[in-house]
């Protein structure tokens, strides 16, 4: 559904005061026959629809009870503690998809990437579930659903045929996860995505936690299959936290050849990991997305999908303070998670969908630093959320 909306005195990414026009779900130039309805935005800085580029919407346990966390911090033993939670816990995909949508919906978030676990004990039960929340939701975000194989593509026989038919089933994104170090063969893990890929004609979005010039490696090895098989601009690197661990010489390198296979990378900006070089991957023109990564599940209890607060903890990750480098971080949670996972139709330009979150702020560097709450969030011309309040009617969630 669309709707015909005028916007006063809004400023987008903190500029002049400037009337926007949406008509029949998208915006237009000023003039001809003025919109039914109309707001006020006082003011208030204007961004397109924030960007969460990687999030795990099958896992989140918000509105469910407190899980007492006594995992040990090692990859592995979360990977398979996660396992068990599915089976003790009882998580819903569909109902805890639709929980996390609604929650990141008032801060704004209009368009998610969510890898969606695959694996040998659910099947495709979590990808069945977070395709009927995509579609139930369908007028209130735009989902993307990554085929995610999280306990190894090859470690666990009859994965990689789970894997075919998720994307069979409506997955958009072919994921993987530590080619070395979980199935401990890089290449046969790569070239198994890249041609599940290359069957469904589908780009690619791999987790990347190794680490130094283990990461590197698998990182090189990615690049080659990413120019052999075409995939310019289809592929993502999520984490990739190699990236902030080789030497100076060796990662402007690196970075340079993701850049021209355009590969995307993800970054979350994690406290307990190391920081990548947001400065020298900007000037190298990576493209670099952002997202919230797990939301109170049982991998961490933190995080609550605010992609413009995550776009301040990037800057403190990075010891960034000065204006320019907060605003840029307010790009990498917009226009960089929006061209990282493809989007089209994204910003204020003619034709654009008429999508956006309305800020309090003076400038834009003020709003990554304070992240003033009580936005109005406003998708394809309607209403969703005004002055932090949700509007009464959007659909039910359990």
């Amino acid at each position: 559904m669309t709707h015909d909306l005028l916007i006063r005195n809004a400023r987008p990414f903190g500029k002049d005061p400037v009337d926007l026009v949406i008509r029949s779900g998208r915006f237009g130039a000023p003039g001809g026959d003025r919109p039914s309805e109309e707001i006020d935005a006082a003011g208030y800085i204007a961004l397109p629809g924030l960007v969460e580029a990687h999030t795990h919407l099958d896992k989140t346990l918000i509105g469910m009870d407190w899980f007492e966390n006594r995992i040990a911090p090692n990859r592995n033993d979360r990977i398979l503690a996660d396992r068990k939670a599915k089976r003790d816990l009882g998580i819903d995909a569909r109902r805890q998809s639709a929980r996390q949508i609604f929650q990141t919906l008032e801060h704004g978030v209009l368009a998610i990437r969510s890898h969606v676990d695959v694996d040998t004990e659910i099947g495709l039960a979590n990808i069945e579930g977070v395709l009927e929340t995509r579609e139930a939701l369908r007028d209130l975000a735009d989902v993307q659903i990554v085929a995610f194989p999280q306990s190894g593509m090859l470690a666990c026989e009859g994965t990689l045929e789970l894997m075919d038919a998720a994307m069979k089933a409506g997955a958009d994104i072919v994921g993987g996860i530590d080619p070395a170090t979980i199935d401990r063969d890089p290449v046969r893990h790569l070239d198994a995505m890249f041609a599940l890929a290359e069957r469904h004609a589908k780009p690619i979005d791999i987790h990347l936690h190794e680490l130094g010039e283990l990461g590197a490696f698998c990182l090189e090895l990615i690049v080659e299959r990413a120019r052999a098989h075409a995939m310019q601009g289809k592929v993502m690197i999520s984490h990739g936290y190699c990236l902030g661990m080789l030497d100076t010489a060796r990662q402007r390198a690196v970075i340079e050849e993701l850049a021209a296979e355009r590969i995307a990378v993800m970054t979350v900006g994690s406290p307990s990991a190391p920081a990548l070089p947001l400065r020298l991957m900007r000037q190298c023109g990576l493209v670099v997305a952002s997202g919230s990564d797990g939301i109170q599940g049982t991998w961490e209890p933190w995080g609550n999908g605010d992609m413009l607060e995550r776009a301040r903890f990037l800057a403190q990750r990075n010891g960034m303070t000065n204006d320019a480098d907060l605003e840029e971080t307010a790009r990498v949670c917009t226009f960089g998670g929006a061209e990282a996972i493809n989007l089209t139709g994204y910003g204020f330009a003619d034709g654009d969908f008429g999508d956006l979150v309305l800020v309090q702020g003076r400038t834009l560097a003020e709003a990554v630093a304070l992240t003033p709450q009580k936005r109005t969030v406003i998708r394809r011309g309607r209403i969703l959320v005004r002055n932090g309040t949700l509007a009464r009617d959007l659909p039910h969630v359990a």
